[in-house]
C-alpha cells in the first residue's frame, strides 16, 4: 500500500473505526486525483458523484448568483477532511454550489456507487455512512449557528482553528466573504487580534 493510501486508511479508521479487513476491501474504489488551482472537483448545477479525501491543499465551495455574478463562499476544506457537496451527493439531484480548488491540490476519492455498494455489504460501512452524514450535518449547523451567535472576530478565530494558516494560504477577500464581512473590517479585525496577542 502507498503512503497516500496509508495516509487514507489511518483517516478511516480513525474517522469510523473501521477495521484493516473493512478498508482493505474498499481500496479497489479509491482513486487519486490531482486538481489544479482554479479548477473544479465539482460545478455548480451538477450532481456532485464523488466523495473526497483532501490530501493536498484548500476547496472552497461557494455559490455564484447567475443574474449579477455575485460570489458567495459558503464552505472551506483542507488538509485531512472531506469534500464534497453533501446533499446532492446523497440526493442525486443538482449541486447549489462550485467546489473549488485554492491551491494545487490532491485528492483521494470515492464514487456514489461504489460507496453505496460498500454501505449494502457491509455493516460497518454502513456507519462510516452515519458519521460522514452526522459530521456533515454538524458542519451545517455549526455554520448557522456561528452566524446568529457568534461575532465576527469569533468566527474569524474558529475558521483559523478550523484551517491553520489559512489566512497566510488564500486571498483575504475569500476569507471575508465566508465571514459575510467586507476586506477592510477583516482587516481591521487581524490588526486587533494582533495587537493583542503582544
Amino acid at each position: 500500500m502507498n503512503e497516500k493510501y496509508q495516509v487514507l486508511s489511518q483517516y478511516l479508521h480513525d474517522f469510523a473505526g473501521l477495521s484493516d479487513k473493512d478498508i482493505a476491501e474498499s481500496q479497489a474504489y479509491w482513486r487519486l486525483r490531482k486538481i489544479a488551482k482554479g479548477d473544479f472537483f465539482n460545478m455548480q448545477s451538477m450532481v456532485c458523484n464523488d466523495l473526497g479525501l483532501v490530501l493536498k491543499g484548500i476547496f472552497r465551495i461557494y455559490h455564484r448568483d447567475p443574474e449579477t455574478d455575485e460570489e458567495k463562499n459558503i464552505f472551506f476544506f483542507s488538509e485531512n477532511q472531506f469534500v464534497v457537496s453533501f446533499r446532492s451527493f446523497i440526493s442525486r439531484n443538482p449541486c447549489w454550489y462550485f467546489i473549488e480548488a485554492m491551491e494545487d491540490s490532491e485528492i483521494i476519492f470515492i464514487s456514489y456507487a461504489d460507496l453505496n455498494g460498500l454501505y449494502e455489504r457491509n455493516l460497518k460501512w454502513g456507519r462510516f455512512g452515519r458519521v460522514l452524514a452526522e459530521t456533515f450535518f454538524a458542519y451545517a449547523q455549526s455554520r448557522t449557528e456561528e452566524f446568529l451567535f457568534f461575532s465576527h472576530e469569533q468566527r474569524f478565530l474558529r475558521l483559523q482553528e478550523e484551517h491553520p494558516n489559512i489566512v497566510e494560504r488564500i486571498p483575504a477577500y475569500h476569507i471575508s466573504s465566508f465571514l459575510g464581512i467586507t476586506t477592510p473590517s477583516l482587516s481591521r479585525i487581524r490588526k486587533r487580534l494582533k495587537a493583542g496577542s503582544s
